[in-house]
């Protein structure tokens, strides 16, 4: 009985140091746990330190580009088109600085005018030579299957021609569809839908997508049917307005086949479009 109990006492003292033991154990692993999370907690709010600094970085970086994308859009609609040329021979980085805001602008349209004359062409001849002018990016020349003569204040591809909209280097009655896409933007813009008159053939389309409060009276803009009878006396019949898009227009000519142009034609003025601070 003796020898009983004291085995007995034994393994009570044995289960005792063992239970202390798991206890120790288990507190230790809950430590190394808490470690862990704490360790793991803090380095989120490290990444998330560095992806703040990031995305405040990243719109400074676009405040500024924004802003002198205005500047730059600001000049363009207030100086004349030798001005303009002169502007981006002297520095043409800017001329990637301005298309860049161009194109995060168009981002906001809903749709692109320039599309819109992309399918005109589509549900015409091929064969029609078009002049751009004003290209960009030259867009229309790549989805067309015409033959595109692109002119832009700055070539940034092979295949636009660097001039003044008011001097293009086409022979006079040599093309059949002169477009300007949104660039009506020189104070003497009457001189380049006089340089398209010069090189469309008789019976050719003048087409012209532009911003629609450039053409909004109650706001400032150009009365739409004073602008079409400019056009007209210049030499164009007016055959069909489209103000249907919120964002811009479109205007279709057609080049008269015999036409005294009348002089000292009265063009109404076209409001800048300047882009307000985002």
């Amino acid at each position: 009985m003796v020898e009983d109990s004291g085995r007995s006492r034994k393994r009570k003292r044995a289960r005792r140091s063992k239970v202390a033991l798991h206890g120790r154990k288990g507190e230790d692993e809950g430590k190394q746990v808490s470690e862990a999370s704490a360790s793991s907690a803090n380095k989120p709010r490290r990444s998330q330190g560095l992806s703040k600094a990031s995305t405040f970085l990243d719109k400074m970086k676009a405040k500024l580009s924004g802003g002198h994308f205005r500047m730059l859009n600001e000049k363009l609609y207030t100086c004349s088109g030798k001005e303009a040329l002169d502007y981006f021979e002297e520095d043409p980085a800017l001329f990637d600085v301005y298309h860049a805001g161009y194109q995060e602008q168009m981002s906001h349209w809903p749709e692109q005018p320039v599309n819109i004359i992309i399918k005109w062409l589509k549900d015409h001849s091929p064969s029609l030579v078009v002049a751009d002018f004003g290209c960009g990016d030259a867009r229309l020349s790549k989805n067309v299957k015409n033959h595109v003569f692109s002119f832009d204040l700055v070539s940034k591809d092979p295949s636009v021609i660097t001039c003044d909209m008011s001097n293009v280097p086409l022979g006079s009655s040599s093309v059949d569809v002169a477009v300007f896409c949104l660039s009506l933007m020189g104070t003497n813009y009457s001189s380049y839908l006089e340089e398209a008159h010069r090189v469309l053939k008789p019976g050719g389309w003048l087409l012209i997508a532009e911003v629609k409060s450039r053409f909004d009276p109650n706001t400032g803009g150009a009365d739409p049917k004073s602008f079409a009878k400019s056009v007209c006396e210049l030499g164009f019949s007016s055959e069909f307005k489209d103000f249907s898009n919120k964002m811009f227009i479109l205007l279709y000519f057609k080049k008269k086949n015999e036409h005294i142009m009348k002089k000292d034609i009265k063009w109404p003025e076209l409001k800048p479009c300047l882009y307000k601070r985002r």
